[in-house]
């Protein structure tokens, strides 16, 4: 309800008494004051706390020396960029960078506990899920049975301002959209659009999948292999998404009855979604066009897909996290009612679906296996933030 509708009834409710509410004429009102811009929440904002000590967690030894690797290797990106958080400086990181090179995979807990020190972000409740890297059927050109567009990021999708906002409301990073005929600012186009050609015959197509909703789902992971009936395999990663709301289509099949273990239902993970896709092609496709998000890609070389950070995430290893609650290549121990999450974990990667302190991500690799544990993971606990050593006492945290 808005403020110019409380106001008019709060003014009816007292008339009795205070026979005195009148109009303002438009002469005497006052100059709207704008409001100012709502400031991002931050790991800041949802508030920090000491956690246990390291020694006290009895982390493993694969585990710890698993994680040791991906910490190195996010290293010369962590020393460079900007924490969104807001909890720690680049030369923060430098002395556990500094170290990890050289340390002793026999004694990774070792360097875990010598560096660094756990905080709990906000109450510390985790919500954990599961990706990985699908291989789906896909080719460098369009031919039958391989119809579906894998397209290219296209230079018409920027970041800008709408003329309409105000300047003060200018903060923070401006939306994704493009700019019409008539000049004007508009949000870029939505899957349904992108589905109907709107940005066919651009030269976007990088390869052509087979399946619509195994492609559907590639997009959802952000990375994956085509495989051409050749044998060739052709490595795509995230290069950018249209700006459009990510909406998660399992949740309005939750809200229509349609998963669950009832009769009828089908079976609340990924593998239940895509049957009831593919059992149902035309209500199915009207359900993957709810969600309005569209990823482009790249193809990329190397020995994994790449994470925000740009370096390889590995399974067991890296989470995708939301940065602006944790800093992107800091560890962070999961423990979790599903024992497969519970551990040490690198966060280097970010998700659409991915927001709010404690919400994380696990990436499983790639195969039936990392599709089986990615699709049916959801796991609830507690999370701990590795921050270096310090951190928590200049920031005043107790």
């Amino acid at each position: 309800m808005g403020e110019r509708r409380r106001a008019g009834l709060a003014c009816a409710a007292v008339f009795a008494l205070l026979a005195g509410c009148r109009a303002i004429p438009p002469g005497e009102r006052p100059a709207p004051v704008p409001a100012p811009a709502p400031t991002p929440p931050t790991a800041a904002s949802a508030g920090l706390r000491a956690g246990p000590s390291l020694n006290s967690l009895a982390l493993g030894q694969d585990d710890t020396a698993a994680a040791l690797a991906s910490f190195s290797e996010s290293c010369p990106r962590l020393l460079r960029r900007t924490d969104a958080s807001g909890l720690t400086r680049g030369e923060d990181w430098q002395p556990a960078c500094a170290a990890a090179a050289g340390w002793p995979r026999g004694d990774a807990a070792g360097f875990f506990t010598r560096h660094f020190e756990t905080a709990v972000v906000g109450d510390g409740a985790a919500h954990v899920t599961g990706y990985y890297e699908p291989e789906i059927a896909g080719s460098r050109t369009r031919r039958p049975g391989f119809e579906v567009p894998v397209y290219a990021m296209p230079a018409d999708l920027v970041r800008a301002w709408p003329a309409e906002t105000p300047p003060e409301q200018r903060t923070g990073r401006a939306p994704l959209g493009r700019y019409d005929e008539q000049g004007k600012f508009v949000p870029y186009y939505d899957r349904g659009q992108i589905e109907d050609g709107v940005l066919a015959g651009r030269g976007l197509e990088i390869a052509w999948a087979a399946d619509p909703v195994e492609f559907f789902f590639l997009q959802i992971q952000g990375s994956g292999r085509l495989v051409t009936p050749e044998g060739e395999v052709i490595r795509i990663g995230y290069a950018g998404q249209n700006g459009r709301d990510y909406v998660t289509i399992g949740a309005i099949m939750r809200e229509r009855g349609l998963l669950g273990s009832g009769p009828g239902q089908y079976p609340t993970s990924m593998q239940g979604i895509m049957q009831y896709l593919r059992e149902h092609p035309a209500d199915g496709r009207a359900l993957m066009r709810q969600n309005l998000s569209w990823v482009f890609f790249r193809e990329i070389s190397g020995d994994g897909p790449l994470g925000a950070l740009e370096v390889p995430v590995r399974r067991e290893s890296s989470v995708a996290a939301d940065p602006a609650y944790t800093p992107l290549g800091a560890p962070v121990v999961l423990m979790t009612d599903r024992r497969e999450v519970n551990g040490l974990w690198i966060a280097q990667d970010t998700g659409g679906a991915i927001k709010g302190a404690n919400r994380f991500d696990s990436f499983w690799g790639a195969g039936a296996e990392a599709r089986t544990i990615a699709g049916g993971m959801s796991a609830r606990g507690q999370a701990l933030l590795l921050l270096p050593k310090g951190t928590l006492a200049r920031l005043g945290a107790r």
